[in-house]
């Protein structure tokens, strides 16, 4: 599980990000990324109910979760981050998202080279 302390809670957190984030995007997933002026990364995660019902929209929350929790390492530290679901990642696995999350978090700069 994703530590509390990297976790974006607050609507108003989501908000900011939302507005003045540049975004990333894939088929899987939309990434809104924005620096915060703390020694921390935080991200949270949005998906909507057009995803499907709430076992399928959790389990992509997990998903999304688990692959955030393995790159957390790899991250910049001092950016809030804001994952969105788009709707083929209810079909897709681990292996498959974990790739793309990677290659947004790359291409919007925050993801460190590995040692």
């Amino acid at each position: 599980m994703l530590p509390s302390a990297y976790r974006l809670k607050e609507r108003s957190s989501f908000s900011r990000v939302y507005a003045r984030g540049k975004s990333c995007v894939t088929d899987l997933v939309v990434v809104y990324v924005l620096p915060n002026r703390l020694y921390t990364t935080r991200i949270g995660f949005s998906v909507s109910k057009k995803l499907g019902n709430s076992v399928s929209r959790n389990r992509v929350k997990r998903l999304l979760r688990e692959a955030s929790r393995e790159l957390l390492p790899q991250i910049a530290m001092g950016y809030d981050v804001v994952i969105v679901a788009r709707k083929k990642a209810a079909s897709e696995s681990l292996e498959h998202l974990l790739p793309a999350l990677a290659g947004l978090f790359k291409k919007s700069g925050i993801l460190k080279a590995r040692d």
